[in-house]
């Protein structure tokens, strides 16, 4: 009998995704364990993730567990994951993705709200939604919240802001959906790279009769297409979770649609682009999308983030 142990985050969220892929592959007959540790991006609260320092912050000690052969696998939000994956690991599956808009969830007495009828606070880790908010609602303040979505509620029962902007597939799957208060649309707000799909990591050394039963069992191949198109735009920036970059894949038969793009940190300066192509040119699409959002403006706008980003807090 084979197990597959799979290594994860603590979090509820994590843990609920580790376990999704466990059943997947407890369905097949496999047998699982879960090995659950805490990132340094679960550790360090009171810095922003730039600040912390923006690559493996949620992934590098997961990593660590792969490369000793502790575990097989590691579970990890999409969108967590940096560019390029350190030497010597690789994504071996992406899940059935889930909707992957932004939503906003309100206090448990809240109710339905209008963006543009009067100035609140929205909490946010997000320096993409961040820009997004001041460009789309500048009345808006950003008010700065990490941890997990549970520290993050209870921050809002505390009052520390009126609403916080979320991951829809991270609020459906820990059931807070009935404290949904405002969608963005996909169109005006286009989401992370990766955002609603789980990603499977391992280490290139795992035996490859593993490698092939858990792709065969966990992998959607529809949602590996489009976050190969999205993952190799991310790849061309070096972009990572500091970083105001954007990108959504869709697939209609095999026709992929790539929407993608930058903004600054305020939001003052935004570029965005569409491409399509076949499916099976899925990175070069994603590719030449990075290029021509570099040439465009982008490289200029980088240089200027990273150097905010690095200069010390006053």
């Amino acid at each position: 009998m084979t197990t597959i142990r799979i290594g994860s985050r603590k979090s509820k969220l994590a843990m609920w995704q580790s376990e999704f892929v466990a059943g997947l592959l407890n369905e097949q007959g496999v047998d699982t364990v879960i090995d659950a540790i805490e990132t340094r991006g679960d550790q360090i609260l009171d810095r922003s993730i730039a600040k912390i320092g923006s690559k493996g912050v949620f992934t590098e000690e997961l990593e660590e567990q792969l490369a000793g052969g502790v575990t097989d696998i590691a579970v990890h939000s999409a969108k967590d994951m940096q560019s390029q994956l350190p030497e010597g690991f690789e994504l071996i599956a992406f899940s059935l993705r889930e909707q992957c808009h932004d939503v906003l969830v309100g206090s448990e007495t809240g109710g339905r709200v209008d963006l543009a009828a009067r100035p609140m606070r929205i909490g946010t880790s997000s320096v993409r939604r961040a820009a997004l908010l001041k460009r789309v609602y500048p009345h808006i303040e950003v008010t700065p919240m990490r941890g997990n979505l549970q520290t993050r509620l209870a921050k809002l029962e505390a009052g520390d802001c009126d609403a916080l902007m979320l991951a829809y597939a991270g609020v459906k799957r820990m059931g807070f959906e009935h404290r949904i208060v405002h969608e963005f649309a996909v169109e005006q707000f286009v989401p992370p790279v990766g955002q609603g799909c789980i990603a499977v990591e391992a280490a290139t050394s795992l035996p490859e009769h593993k490698r092939a039963l858990i792709r065969d069992i966990v992998n959607d191949g529809d949602s590996e297409y489009c976050l190969l198109a999205e993952r190799a735009f991310l790849g061309r920036l070096q972009g990572g979770c500091s970083i105001p970059v954007f990108g959504h894949a869709t697939l209609d038969g095999d026709i992929l649609t790539l929407v993608a793009g930058l903004t600054n940190l305020d939001g003052s300066w935004m570029m965005v682009e569409t491409v399509r192509g076949k499916k099976d040119e899925a990175v070069s699409m994603g590719t030449a999308m990075g290029e021509k959002i570099l040439t465009g403006g982008g490289r200029e706008v980088l240089a200027a983030i990273r150097g905010a980003q690095q200069a010390p807090e006053a």
